[in-house]
């Protein structure tokens, strides 16, 4: 047994692998674009071996395809050591489970049924889950703080390879995604087009989520980042608008000032931050955004006029309902 522990990973250092069932065949062939199938628990190397994460516990398996810039890499490694059914536990060093807590909180975000592509479209991967400080979990916020080394109970399920299962956008690789991205942007303006913002949002979302996963392995700032930085504005522009008429006018004013925040000029997210203010009856933060857009674009004039025209408009309402409301008070 010790010797086919030792030739399964050869060579790589902080890393002990124990079979607790053996399993059947020969061990599956896993490259670039295999979608592997698996359970696994996490421990601690305590007396009590604390379980952080259980993948059975949470009653579905895992899914990662191979390549696909999965943040737990290691895991790849270990997975490919296995045969089906096999269950092995790895005794992994702090070398290779420092960005555990990070995968671990959008895993269970995933079982909680919190969707953990949601951030990206915020915040640029990564980088920003840093300037969080709280990753919402103490026990990983712990880990966070002094990363320890990990066991890993894996157990691998199945194999599929590329040619045998639908791949969805978040298993292609960056030229694919980037392919998909007018599709979808397509998708989605037929959709609103149609009125179905609901589903028009979907296509939207996932079109940025494409782009922002490809953005995060350019550098800031230069000419390639900028350009994937245009598109996915676009889109969460349009994605903007479909809030717009659902009536998530909160959220549209958080994407659009996302927008500003890094692109002062950008007269379209001035308009929508606009609107959107006017909405919610902040008519100091409505009139100085329509004032921005006639700054940024002076041929808007007519546009703003009617913009304002509505805000009037609806201010006097609600003074009108305030009134109301407190001559019913006293």
């Amino acid at each position: 047994m010790s010797d086919m522990q030792d030739t399964m990973l050869l060579g790589l250092e902080g890393i002990k692998k124990t079979i607790l069932h053996g399993g059947t065949g020969e061990i599956p062939k896993c490259i670039s674009g295999s979608k592997v199938t698996f359970h696994f628990r996490t421990q601690l190397c305590d007396d009590e071996r604390t379980v952080i994460d259980d993948s059975k516990v949470v009653g579905t398996p895992m899914e990662i395809v191979i390549g696909n810039m999965f943040k737990m890499d290691i895991w790849e490694t270990l997975l490919s050591s296995l045969r089906i059914g096999e269950v092995a536990e790895f005794w992994c060093d702090i070398i290779h489970t420092g960005v555990y807590p990070l995968v671990s909180k959008s895993m269970r975000r995933i079982a909680e049924g919190k969707d953990p592509v949601d951030w990206q479209i915020h915040t640029c991967g990564m980088a920003n889950m840093f300037a969080y400080h709280s990753l919402g979990y103490d026990d990983l916020d712990e880990l966070m703080k002094e990363p320890k080394p990990l066991y890993f109970v894996l157990e691998l399920l199945r194999v599929q390879q590329p040619s045998e299962y639908n791949r969805e956008t978040w298993a292609m690789n960056d030229e694919e995604r980037l392919k998909v991205v007018p599709v979808l942007h397509g998708q989605g303006n037929k959709l609103y087009k149609q009125g179905n913002y609901d589903e028009a949002t979907q296509k939207y979302k996932e079109a940025i989520i494409c782009i922002k996963n490809v953005q995060t392995k350019e550098k800031a700032w230069e000419v390639s980042w900028l350009k994937l930085e245009k598109m996915a504005n676009t889109i969460t522009l349009n994605y903007c608008q479909c809030l717009m008429r659902t009536e998530e006018y909160y959220e549209a004013i958080e994407h659009t000032t996302d927008i500003i925040n890094q692109h002062p000029g950008d007269m379209k997210a001035f308009f929508l931050r606009g609107k959107a203010h006017a909405e919610v009856w902040n008519e100091a933060e409505a009139r100085q955004d329509f004032s921005r857009v006639l700054d940024l674009d002076p041929g808007m004039k007519k546009v703003v006029k009617r913009e304002l025209a509505v805000l009037n408009m609806r201010m006097e309402e609600k003074n009108q309902e305030d009134k109301n409301k407190y001559r019913g008070m006293f």
